[in-house]
């Protein structure tokens, strides 16, 4: 691993070539013996600390169309906090069900889950097939991993029935030093930033530009007023820059002035401080009089309008003020449900203003190329906040799950230290200020 790191720092291809590929390496894993340990406890109470440990694993063979990546960097999804505390379900029932896919599959089926959906570095090796990458390309991965057999997903590969989210649904993620991908995951890394910079906006931002901006999200355009629920976390931050770089109108909801002064920092003017609002009387109740003073307030800031788009992730507590405050033909684009995934609202509000409701998850393979272009022309920026070592991941997990972050957080893999791999700082030097927006926070 050390030779692989200096040949990675001093971007030596022809020394990274004449590298043998390590036969173990340390990830992040969830065990499946440990599967029931929450058993009983409530959600907010799971601790991703003590799931989440860094044990040395063997090396997975690469097969066809597959690519095994040097990872410099990781971060950290909720998706992550998801498999650390095994909800919904235990992701070894989303390994068990790929394994029984083909022999080659077989290999995702461990005791152990190698887990993380973001990850920037240098391919080591590709499999039978793969002509667009080679040995020493630096890259980033985007976490669609589809099989592309049916044809369901020729026209949107988030249609194809055998779609999963890498290092979720599947094996071998980004949280290590090295990770197995399939090669149309892989994106060229943008020049201009760091390893945990270029690692953090991968699913986020993917996830965010077919929410807000793709015809099958949103379809947002200029002038559209947008609320965005958590404006300043991970998800919301990178739709509150596409929505600004967009020609539209953030409303940005959040919940403290900390996450309001990023908000401003990024440009949007219009802020609601989520604290300000309580949308149930008790457990059981939705108070439509909140909603009602929720939909004044937005129309205070906007002189008059209604949101032509809500864009919803925390799901439970939030989504029945936002089928509420859409205008008239608007729209609710949900992903995630961090709060809850039972949703419940007034279908009155929704059947009579002819509003829709759009799933949206995670980005076809032209979406996620496109946001990450974005990210390349230095038009959307990495809103990473703070940067851990692997051993630490579990620390960053527990973070996000109690809401402690802003925007991303980072995890150092093969890298050593914050501030390696840019090879253009020229560029970086025009961003800088917005590149480092979040950090501190």
């Amino acid at each position: 691993m050390d030779d692989i790191r200096t040949a990675i720092n001093a971007g030596d291809r022809e020394a990274l070539a004449a590298i043998k590929i390590p036969s173990s390496y340390r990830g992040v894993v969830v065990r499946r013996e440990d599967e029931r340990m929450f058993e009983g406890v409530a959600h907010r109470d799971k601790d991703p600390r003590q799931s989440m440990r860094v044990q040395e694993v063997p090396t997975p063979e690469v097969g066809p169309g597959e690519a095994l990546i040097g990872v410099m960097a990781s971060a950290v999804n909720y998706n992550t906090v998801w498999t650390s505390i095994f909800e919904p379900v235990s992701t070894f029932r989303f390994l068990e069900k790929y394994g029984k896919l083909s022999e080659l599959t077989r290999r995702h089926d461990l005791p152990y889950h190698v887990i993380g959906s973001d990850a920037a570095g240098v391919v080591l090796a590709v499999g039978a097939g793969v002509t667009k990458w080679k040995v020493g390309d630096e890259v980033v991965a985007h976490c669609l991993n589809v099989e592309l057999e049916e044809p369901q997903g020729h026209d949107d590969t988030m249609l194809d029935p055998q779609q999963r989210i890498w290092g979720f649904e599947t094996n071998f993620g980004g949280l290590a030093e090295l990770a197995l991908v399939k090669a149309n995951q892989l994106m060229p890394k943008p020049a201009h930033l760091t390893w945990e910079e270029a690692a953090s906006p991968g699913l986020v931002n993917s996830t965010a530009y077919r929410q807000l901006v793709s015809k099958n999200g949103a379809d947002m355009k200029q002038g559209d007023v947008v609320l965005i629920w958590g404006a300043s976390g991970g998800l919301g931050s990178y739709a509150t820059q596409m929505a600004l770089n967009g020609g539209a109108i953030p409303i940005c909801v959040v919940s403290s002035e900390d996450k309001a002064d990023i908000c401003r920092r990024m440009g949007a003017e219009h802020i609601i401080d989520r604290r300000d609002f309580q949308f149930w009387k008790d457990e059981n109740t939705q108070d439509e009089r909140e909603w009602r003073r929720f939909g004044a307030r937005i129309r205070e800031l906007t002189g008059g309008e209604d949101p032509d788009i809500v864009f919803e992730h925390p799901g439970r507590e939030t989504f029945g003020a936002s089928v509420y405050v859409a205008k008239r033909g608007g729209t609710i684009v949900t992903c995630a449900s961090t709060s809850g995934y039972w949703h419940t609202y007034d279908n009155r509000y929704l059947w009579m203003s002819l509003k829709r409701i759009v799933g949206s998850h995670f980005a076809n393979y032209r979406e996620a190329w496109e946001a990450n272009r974005l990210v390349a022309l230095g038009r959307i920026h990495p809103t990473l906040s703070s940067v851990y070592s692997l051993e630490q991941a579990g620390q960053a997990a527990y973070e996000v799950h109690r809401n402690q972050h802003q925007g991303k957080v980072g995890v150092l893999c093969l890298a050593t230290e914050e501030g390696q791999g840019v090879r253009n700082p020229e560029m970086r030097a025009k961003h800088l200020t917005e590149i480092n927006r979040f950090r501190g926070q």
